[in-house]
């Protein structure tokens, strides 16, 4: 249970801290909308260490869940998106969003 004002704005996240393996479910949610920079997916997880999400990226790309992708450019550049096994999970990330939202409501009334 949470305590009053603790409760997470967005219902995938009040999943994941009541089920667990919070990071990332929450790497997928900001990838979930498309293509994102390593500084745009951090600034969409505010609470998450650089060192943490660094080690996240480069698990979740070797597990296939992710594309890493880097331009020959000056300054380089990189992109993340889901891998078409990462995007498999956008029913389970869905549910995940029913689900918290439903657990929500239960916490406001109690």
């Amino acid at each position: 249970m949470f305590l009053p004002g603790e409760m997470p704005d967005c219902p995938i996240e009040t999943a994941a801290k009541v089920v667990g393996s919070k990071w990332r479910l929450m790497i997928l949610r900001e990838l979930m909308n498309g293509t994102k920079r390593y500084s745009e997916i951090q600034k969409g997880i505010p609470e998450i260490s650089q060192k943490v999400l660094t080690e996240n990226l480069k698990s979740m790309e070797k597990d296939g869940i992710i594309i890493r992708t880097a331009y020959a450019e000056v300054p380089p550049r990189v992109e993340y998106s889901l891998s078409p096994l990462g995007g498999e999970i956008r029913h389970v990330m869905k549910s995940l969003a029913d689900w918290g939202r439903k657990y929500q409501q239960v916490e406001k009334q109690i």
